[in-house]
């Protein structure tokens, strides 16, 4: 995104999506002392997001809708893979500790790029691997304010970039990918990255 100017942001919100009845369903929420922050122009937030953000000023309540192809796109059956058990050997052994249904996993393809996946069945011989964004074929809903935005600093910016080089980032999630998020951070705020803890 280009952006002249990098602005540092904090943000409270609601995240809500369309439940399977229907009505919207919360699921992520941040609060005044614990709020989302990022800096724009960085690529840590999804862009529509950032766009809407960064329309408006210091205090400004939002209220908007990112469509589906907008957000983590289409839910795409293809990308559940079935990956042989021997994938998962460590010293010969399947470790059920740390593979179970649900479990979010860091791997990487046969290019080195990095994925996610979440473990949806462990076979007799083989485990059943979704690389789909947790929240992939939904809208998102984001309902909140803005309680700090300015121009961001260089030192800001370079700790930011420094930051994600061992693996997060929009200041708050990337690590396989979040690893230095705990619950209710506000990991989702746009940020790309995701791992459903």
């Amino acid at each position: 995104m280009d952006n002249k100017t990098n602005f540092y942001f904090e943000v409270t919100y609601s995240l809500y999506v369309d439940g399977e009845d229907g009505k919207a369903e919360l699921i992520e929420k941040t609060s005044n002392d614990r709020p989302y922050t990022f800096i724009s122009g960085l690529g840590f937030a999804l862009d529509y997001f950032e766009n809407q953000l960064l329309q408006l000023e210091q205090d400004s309540s939002f209220n908007f809708t990112i469509p589906v192809d907008e957000a983590y796109g289409k839910y795409l059956p293809e990308h559940v893979l079935t990956l042989g058990k021997d994938i998962f050997m460590r010293d010969g052994k399947f470790d059920t500790t740390v593979i179970y249904p649900g479990a979010v996993l860091p791997m990487m393809n046969e290019d080195g790029n990095r994925l996610q996946g979440i473990v949806t069945e462990v076979r007799q011989d083989a485990v059943v691997m979704d690389f789909n964004h947790p929240l992939s074929g939904k809208a998102l809903t984001f309902k909140g304010k803005i309680i700090a935005k300015r121009p961001a600093t260089e030192q800001e910016i370079q700790k930011l970039l420094n930051y994600t080089q061992c693996g997060c980032c929009g200041g708050h999630c990337e690590s396989d990918c979040h690893g230095e998020c705990k619950d209710g951070d506000g990991c989702h705020g746009g940020c790309k990255c995701h791992d459903n803890k």
